[in-house]
């Protein structure tokens, strides 16, 4: 891992992953193109996010040569779903075999899904300052904070049995990151790659 400057605990409980996990981001969306906060908003994957996630499943099959005794699960949201279809296809399964999983949908941003930062700032400055001042604990009107999303995500790592591929959110990904890397500068410096996997065994994670 980088040396990305000071680190600290997250600001939520940190569980021990039992299992091998691997985690891989949505391929991209016009909104995630132009920088708006998208939230559980059913965005579909554009032409940019395909090709990622066809890139990811070859990854993924050179990876993981033998997928027997692995899980598959994806969030519910549309785009994680084809991302899925696309990976599994790509390695030479089913694209259907797989499981869906609400806790690992990404933080709903409430009434501010589809503002852009500009946007924000520009609307209702007051949010974008405590949202800037406190990214882990802010909650968007009628949304989560990233704090609510590491609950959720918590409870459903407590439940694992099983190595697993997970096909989930930038959000979700900061938190597993957050976990495994503690608290750093560089985690909210623009959101999870969407071009590569993220992969977590022994205690520790690293992209592949």
């Amino acid at each position: 891992m980088r040396d990305d400057g000071p680190r600290a605990a997250p600001p939520f409980r940190v569980p021990e992953i039992r299992v091998p996990l691997i985690a891989i981001r949505h391929g991209q969306t016009d909104w995630n193109a132009e920088g708006r906060l998208q939230g559980q908003r059913d965005i579909p994957l554009n032409e940019t996010g395909r090709a990622q996630a066809r890139r990811n499943g070859e990854t993924l099959r050179t990876h993981l040569p033998d997928e027997s005794g692995w899980d598959f699960v994806s969030s519910p949201l549309g785009r994680t779903q084809e991302t899925m279809r696309i990976v599994r296809e790509a390695m030479g399964l089913d694209p259907q075999a797989y499981s869906l999983e609400p806790r690992i949908a990404e933080a709903t941003f409430g009434d501010l899904e589809g503002w852009t930062m500009d946007e924000l700032k520009a609307k209702n400055r007051p949010a974008h300052r405590a949202r800037k001042a406190d990214r882990w604990g802010f909650v968007p009107p009628n949304g989560e904070s990233y704090v609510m999303l590491a609950e959720r995500v918590t409870d459903w790592l407590e439940s694992l049995t099983q190595p697993t591929v997970a096909v989930c959110h930038g959000g979700v990904i900061r938190i597993f990151r957050a976990m495994l890397e503690g608290d750093h500068p560089s985690l909210f410096n623009g959101p999870p790659t969407q071009d590569r996997i993220y992969v977590i065994e022994g205690g520790e994670g690293r992209w592949v």
